[in-house]
């Protein structure tokens, strides 16, 4: 936490899950840097960028709009961070370089601009494509072709800090050249701190040896792991809810007013979506059925007429915005005949693509029993394991035909198993033969929390029915097309900390409005 960027944005997330202010990672950039320009040293954006952690990001800057793109990398990356354990002053570099602008007035501003805009925009443009690639001797040829421009067209402008003989030195330290690809100095450059790109984990391990040995620098480690993160969920809400009905018959089931936990009255969806948004997904699909398609979109694409607005208080006009802002993340795609869950899962085919998404359920509410809401804990599970994940809660016997039901063999005891079966509601006597968990006790199952990682591939089980008409009780299922992705890929269950509420009966769902706060 050196970088006062990083304090900042550590600040902000703390922040964010005391208080559940359903911030994304980019908001809490967001009031990061509010946070920042307020300190000595003025940076700019692209230090908020350590809110994403080891995942790689491309920013791109348009005044104080900015934009955050995450990559995905097909195999592992391995990095060096060194502090040099020299001395620059930032504040008169970055004083040098803002003198550059808006007008340059000799050749060595003109350089710094040059730099700055095309030649920046290159070389950052082909290390995105390098990235995606998992190309690392080509991240490694550009690292050293960056410094070199940078070196010709910058350092100039700031020769007593951009100079900078202790990172030069250790670029070119003999002894590590053979372990590296390239390699760069870090921010504003000057004496703080060198990045290298070392040719493979061993690699890595030799250079951080070599520098802490020989040069007495102390060396990090970076990783950027291979594996795709989930950034896009799907929440199926055009069903009828023949259980509720006549209320349904008036009122979608998915927009019953609850009361959040922040002691707002609120549709169901506005929460689910929350959930989503605040465990670091971006885009959100809502399956509807096309006549109430204007129904959603007034709560998330539309402002209230101006005379209805103008009697909100300051703060409820501020949440219309926050309304609209969530709106901008959420594509609404129809489902025009209800033919089953594993149908209306299928109509997000198209939006989905070949990544990965999380899949909620729309009468589903989530409470979590930890810092992490129940969302991200399937994320985080999914991002260790690579594999389709399901979200699992213990569940007494004598409500198990409510629910899909689990079993399988546990990874991790009482938190993470490698699932065996999948079955739709289960009668007691198939579940007692089945179905039950090893160390759990005899009338306790696991039933489906209502949370899934997918991968793409379940698109094309569910395919497979719908032109072969295999249907389950007259309708396409999903749960038999997961038994088919956990046979030929895997599939882990993970016991989510936290509590579930189900507001598709009349009874479950007075009891969410009594305890769901």
């Amino acid at each position: 936490l050196s970088s006062s960027a990083a304090v900042c944005v550590m600040v902000a997330r703390a922040f964010n899950r005391m208080y559940d202010l359903k911030l994304t990672i980019q908001g809490e950039m967001e009031i990061a840097y509010t946070g920042e320009v307020t300190t000595p040293s003025r940076c700019g954006r692209l230090d908020q960028g350590c809110a994403y952690g080891n995942r790689p990001i491309l920013m791109t800057f348009d005044g104080d709009r900015i934009d955050v793109q995450e990559l995905s990398v097909p195999n592992n990356l391995y990095f060096v961070v060194v502090d040099l354990k020299a001395t620059k002053d930032t504040r008169e570099i970055l004083n040098r370089l803002n003198h550059c602008y808006p007008f340059a007035e000799n050749e060595i501003q003109r350089n710094v601009q040059k730099y700055l805009g095309p030649i920046n925009a290159s070389v950052v443009e082909r290390a995105a494509e390098a990235l995606k690639k998992g190309d690392a001797a080509r991240i490694g040829e550009l690292m050293k072709e960056a410094q070199e421009l940078f070196d010709r067209y910058v350092a100039p402008a700031c020769p007593s800090q951009l100079a900078a003989p202790v990172l030069h030195r250790v670029l070119s330290y003999p002894p590590i050249q053979p372990y590296i690809y390239g390699g760069k100095g870090v921010g504003s450059q000057g004496d703080g701190s060198a990045q290298f790109i070392a040719r493979d984990e061993e690699s890595q391990r030799k250079v951080m040896e070599i520098i802490e040995r020989d040069l007495g620098m102390p060396c990090l480690k970076l990783i950027l792991r291979s594996g795709r993160r989930i950034r896009k969920a799907v929440i199926p809400a055009a069903g009828f809810g023949t259980r509720l009905f006549p209320a349904t018959k008036a009122v979608k089931k998915e927009l019953f007013p609850i009361i959040d936990r922040d002691g707002r009255a609120k549709p169901v969806i506005l929460a689910i979506v929350e959930e989503a948004l605040s465990a670091g997904i971006e885009e959100v699909c809502i399956i509807v059925q096309a006549a109430d398609r204007d129904l959603f979109e007034e709560i998330f694409k539309m402002s209230p007429p101006i005379e209805s607005f103008n009697k909100l208080s300051r703060e409820n006009q501020k949440y219309c915005e926050y309304l609209l802002d969530i709106g901008q993340r959420i594509t609404f795609v129809a489902q025009d005949v209800q033919e089953g869950f594993g149908h209306a899962v299928h109509c997000a085919r198209e939006w989905v693509g070949s990544e990965p998404f999380l899949l909620m359920l729309g009468d589903h509410l989530y409470s979590s029993d930890t810092d992490a809401s129940c969302a991200r804990q399937i994320l985080d599970v999914y991002e260790r394991v690579d594999q389709s994940v399901v979200g699992v809660k213990v569940t007494p016997a004598d409500q198990i035909g409510q629910f899909g039901c689990v079993t399988g063999v546990w990874k991790e005891q009482g938190s993470v198993l490698s699932i065996t079966e999948f079955a739709e509601k289960p009668d007691i006597e198939y579940a007692r033969k089945h179905l039950h968990m090893d160390d759990m006790p005899e009338d306790q199952y696991l039933t489906v929390f209502g949370q899934y990682a997918l991968k793409p591939q379940i698109f094309s089980y569910i395919e497979e029915h719908i032109q072969h008409n295999v249907r389950e009780r007259g309708e396409f299922q999903l749960t038999s097309c997961l038994e088919r992705l956990r046979r030929e890929d895997g599939f882990t269950g993970y016991v989510v900390k936290g509590r579930r509420f189900d507001i598709g009966t009349p009874d479950a769902y007075r009891e969410t409005v009594l305890t769901f706060r």
